[in-house]
């Protein structure tokens, strides 16, 4: 199986807002807003990470944004194991 994608970005790229089938979306209403929350990004730290060779070079090689992706795959690990005791106490 391929991942190799068939879009024709260009096609896309050239598109403008009215060229694009919403008719899919539902209205936003009152209540939708009432309930939104805004979510702000919290500040990150800087750290220091020992990682494989292979996973980092993988990870530059998605351009300028490696850092953002790289610490977004950290909070959706994060994210999807805190269900899950830690080590820490599980030793308790």
């Amino acid at each position: 199986m391929s991942n190799t994608s068939r879009t024709d970005w260009s096609k896309i790229d050239a598109m403008d807002d009215d060229d694009i089938d919403t008719s899919d979306v539902p209205p936003l209403t009152e209540e939708f807003f009432a309930k939104a929350q805004l979510r702000m990004p919290q500040s990150s730290i800087a750290v220091t990470v020992h990682v494989d060779p292979e996973t980092f070079a993988w990870f530059k090689a998605q351009g300028e944004i490696s850092e953002q992706q790289m610490a977004a795959a950290l909070r959706i690990y994060a994210e999807a194991h805190k269900a899950y005791p830690t080590s820490e106490a599980q030793s308790a």
